[in-house]
């Protein structure tokens, strides 16, 4: 009998079994029915001009690729204007890109287009939920939070660590540029030959900025941010500091297939770990260790020496961002674990962006000795800095801050290379609900139809939205036709399509974005660059090693033609300046 009523409870349970697997094919079947037949022939983007491809092809090498993307964009512009659509996963896959500063407007400052989730997960996993992964009401007080630490005053009075971290690296330069034996590339192969070389030479010596430039701003960002030492200039052995470079190994490898299959998966990650689990558990186990100790610490020290938090007189981020947390409502305050979820991500933002900036600003003016040497001449008319001397002598910091800041030819060398070189390649949005975007330059349609200026194109719920900030960056329409070429004497007399109310940019560049979620570090940033290059320029000669390309991970890095398998790598030439 018992087994006569198990044997029909276990047929049941396989006839359930097979319903239930019926049912999960037919709504599998559906979903993609209604993705790649159904729902493309009634997206609105299909009307729209753009790259045709088969079924499974996709864009995305045309449009993030930077050693393909520069043509690419160039070639989508003259033949379907300045907006179009291409494929994402396929050619069901409609996704908007344009080069229309109304329509980049629009998406950057309408509260209906955010990241996709999925890059926000991603980033979360990596660095905790910070400023640029929130969004709505939750990013807008977060921004007010933390806006007191990027105030113009409190940068200022950071300039004091930019000088010092700066001169410590021209101390290790001097050192690396009198002892040539000192082979930084030992384990590399050969260098390939660089796209020219100057005659005569006064290079001494081959280092690798990129490397040296990210050890001097880690080190900035860790004394600027929460007045901790990383003594990463000195030696790449504190923990704190490892925990920090492993995470960001991680990020900068991108993405691969297990990794986008655990954002919808995500017990994956939590029941079979891989390495890169692993690695960021261990890194966030100690960077949460290390930043409680040290919130606390600050915290207490702060409140034990002022009453009031309103006069709170530290200058490091993490002091400014506790003020303005004691400051805001109860409701409105931030835990200590969101505090240094704050900090990791502007760390990760504020020490790799400009240290890439930078590399790339030397690689430049390593190509055009032209403009390193008008360069050189303007720091020496200023510069306190051009004796051996450890401190910027007779002047404070701000004050020369202040004149190094107003240096025309250094800020026009510094936006010309963020225009070239952005670090950011470019960026996306999702709209979360129907709109209607307006443009200012025509589209034609692919049935001919003609839509003006002033008029709207229609977007639905779901689509995605590439923000081309290279591809703007390198418009030959707002930069004129010499766009793709580095020429730091434009921004004497800027074209007026790049001037502002036209170009929308922070600092008439796309590089920092705009609109709520632009760069909130930007001034921060370009007055490091600058006083590290008037630092090192009256110092050095710099002279290409080789020949550099560079590729696109949540960062655009350089790296050595044909050696793209040893990583972020940017060796140049360096010579000492007879003083």
């Amino acid at each position: 009998m018992f087994t006569s009523i198990a044997s029909t409870l276990s047929l049941s349970l396989l006839k359930a079994c097979i319903v239930i697997l019926l049912i999960l094919v037919a709504r599998g079947l559906l979903w993609l029915i209604n993705m790649m037949v159904v729902a493309p022939m009634f997206d609105p983007l299909k009307k729209i001009q753009g790259p045709d491809g088969s079924p499974l092809q996709n864009h995305f090498r045309e449009v993030m690729d930077p050693s393909v993307s520069p043509n690419t964009h160039e070639k989508w512009v003259k033949s379907f204007g300045k907006t179009f659509r291409f494929h994402g996963f396929g050619r069901h896959d409609f996704r908007l890109l344009s080069v229309d500063f109304c329509v980049m407007s629009h998406i950057l400052n309408s509260p209906i287009y955010e990241k996709p989730w999925q890059t926000r997960t991603l980033l979360t996993n990596l660095f905790g939920r910070g400023v640029f992964t929130m969004e709505g009401a939750d990013h807008k007080a977060l921004r007010k939070l933390i806006a007191p630490a990027f105030s113009t005053q409190s940068i200022k009075a950071m300039a004091p660590i930019f000088f010092q971290k700066a001169e410590e690296l021209r101390d290790k330069l001097e050192s690396l540029a009198s002892s040539p034996t000192l082979v930084e590339d030992a384990k590399f192969p050969p260098l390939p030959a660089p796209p020219y070389s100057p005659s005569p030479s006064f290079a001494e010596a081959v280092i690798d900025v990129a490397h040296w430039f990210s050890r001097a701003t880690f080190d900035v960002i860790g004394l600027a941010g929460f007045d901790y030492h990383f003594h990463a200039l000195q030696c790449e052995s504190e923990e704190v500091y490892l925990a920090y470079r492993n995470m960001f190994r991680i990020a900068d490898k991108g993405p691969k297939l297990r990794e986008l299959v655990q954002l919808y998966f995500p017990m994956i990650q939590k029941i079979f770990p891989n390495e890169a689990t692993r690695i960021t558990d261990e890194s966030q186990r100690v960077i949460s260790k290390a930043g409680q100790q040290l919130i606390q610490s600050k915290k207490c020290a702060i409140l034990a020496e002022k009453a009031s938090p309103s006069e709170i007189k530290e200058k490091d981020i993490l002091s400014l961002l506790i003020k303005s947390n004691l400051s805001a409502d109860v409701s409105g305050r931030l835990s200590d674990a969101d505090i240094l979820t704050q900090l990791s991500t502007l760390l990760f933002a504020g020490s790799d962006s400009t240290s890439l900036t930078m590399s790339w600003c030397i690689h430049l003016l390593s190509l055009h000795p032209d403009v390193q040497g008008r360069l050189r001449s303007e720091l020496n008319s200023i510069s306190p800095c051009t004796s051996n001397s450890s401190s910027v002598s007779g002047y404070s910091a701000s004050t020369y801050a202040e004149a190094i800041d107003g240096l025309p030819f250094l800020d026009a060398v510094v936006r010309e290379t963020l225009r070239l070189c952005p670090p950011v390649h470019g960026t996306m949005r999702v709209a979360t609900r129907d709109d209607n975007i307006p443009i200012s330059s025509p589209i034609v349609l692919r049935n001919g139809t003609i839509i003006q200026p002033g008029e709207t194109i229609h977007i639905r719920k779901g689509s995605y939205v590439h923000i081309p900030i290279e591809a703007l960056n390198f418009s030959t329409d707002i930069w004129g036709e010499d766009a793709r070429i580095f020429n730091p004497d434009r921004w004497s007399s800027l074209p007026h399509p790049a001037r502002a109310p036209s170009h929308p940019g922070i600092a008439n560049l796309m590089t920092f974005s705009f609109g709520p979620h632009a760069c909130p570090g930007w001034k921060f940033s370009m007055l490091e660059t600058k006083i590290f290059l008037a630092t090192l320029i009256p110092h050095f000669v710099f002279e290409p090693a080789t020949d550099i390309q560079n590729f696109n991970a949540i960062l655009t890095r350089p790296y050595v033609y044909d050696q793209f398998e040893f990583g972020t790598r940017l060796p140049v030439k360096i010579g000492r300046v007879n003083l």
